[in-house]
């Protein structure tokens, strides 16, 4: 790449992060943010995401919108990536665990942030993809594992936060399970063709559960496995 087109895709990128930014300070009311957090801020401008996208979707990759990567699927909008993240308060000695890798860039914003990402994707062509992207982009805390999202990763929990990135339509209770106490899930939760919402799951010291819808939101259906 030449360094123009290098300073052109920073600056793609600036626009995006700024764009992110209008509508923390939009939604405020309803997500309980202002702004993004520095660590998230940071990460979104950071995380190269024209490398995370198909070629025929690089040209759109700052765009501050979903986009399609195949199988039915789609890679979130900035925005809610962004979102979800900052609803699961990540720390940089966090493990956490996503469902639905997609095209990887959920899971490369966490990895900036946080000691160890695993993530989930259950078709397999998107994972072994994904996967692929991220060791070519550096990213050595972050594992792929191709399964039935619904289950969890038992073997890897207790987690410090839960990212789910596909609307399931109730809160399964594995991912409850692996929750740590004080651990924080975001979901979107709702049948694909009714109103969904992002909501925060948080589980307490004393191992209750509080839930709260966040935002409507549209995404693709928690595929189970068959």
């Amino acid at each position: 790449m030449t360094t123009a087109g290098a300073r052109d895709i920073a600056a793609e990128r600036a626009r995006m992060v700024a764009e992110v930014e209008a509508m923390y300070a939009e939604t405020r009311w309803e997500t309980g943010f202002a702004a993004m957090s520095p660590a998230v801020r940071a990460a979104l401008g950071k995380v190269e995401r024209h490398r995370l996208v198909s070629p025929e979707q690089a040209a759109s990759a700052y765009a501050n919108h979903p986009l399609p990567i195949g199988h039915g699927q789609t890679i979130s909008q900035p925005y809610i990536v962004a979102l979800s993240t900052d609803l699961i308060a990540p720390q940089p000695h966090h493990v956490v665990l996503e469902i639905g890798t997609g095209s990887g860039y959920q899971a490369a914003i966490l990895a900036e942030i946080v000691k160890q990402v695993h993530t989930i994707e259950i078709v397999e062509s998107l994972g072994r993809g994904a996967q692929a992207r991220l060791q070519e982009l550096g990213y050595r805390n972050i594992e792929v594992r191709i399964g039935d999202g619904y289950a969890g990763w038992p073997q890897k929990a207790p987690f410090d936060g839960i990212i789910v990135t596909a609307a399931a339509p109730g809160i399964p209770q594995a991912l409850v399970d692996q929750l740590k106490p004080g651990g924080r899930m975001a979901i979107p939760v709702g049948d694909r063709w009714e109103i969904q919402h992002l909501m925060l799951v948080t589980k307490n010291a004393d191992g209750s559960v509080e839930r709260r819808k966040v935002l409507p939101v549209r995404f693709v259906p928690l595929v189970p496995k068959d």
